[in-house]
């Protein structure tokens, strides 16, 4: 199986910054796209940002020229760099990652894995 681990989040004041890790580990084969969602009380979950692994990015409008997500393939790991950050930006973060398994020599499987969440808090 898979596992992704997050590390960085907690408490900050508004304009602080933050930054959040995620590592995966396991029976990995490659992982192609990688990224963080978030989650506020009582909102759905949303994208925040992905990454492919040939280094495209994509954000959500409101991170836009704050945040700026990256990956360290030889690590399996991806990471958010969250700089101004806002009130509003207080949710759970959850690393996703599209991985393909070798499960048998001649079978591989791909699947979404999702991470436990580490929580942001940003104070006004």
């Amino acid at each position: 199986q898979v596992q992704l681990v997050e590390s960085g989040g907690g408490l900050v004041q508004a304009g602080g910054s933050l930054r959040l890790s995620c590592a995966a580990s396991g029976s990995i084969f490659s992982i192609n796209r990688m990224g963080w969602y978030r989650q506020a009380p009582g909102k759905q979950r949303e994208l925040v940002a992905v990454i492919t692994s040939g280094g495209s990015t994509n954000y959500a409008d409101s991170v836009k020229g704050r945040f700026t997500i990256s990956r360290d393939n030889a690590k399996n790991t991806v990471y958010l760099q969250m700089n101004s950050l806002k009130p509003e930006d207080t949710a759970v973060y959850y690393c996703n990652a599209y991985v393909t398994r070798l499960v048998t020599d001649t079978k591989i499987s791909a699947d979404d894995y999702w991470g436990q969440g580490t929580q942001v808090t940003v104070s006004s």
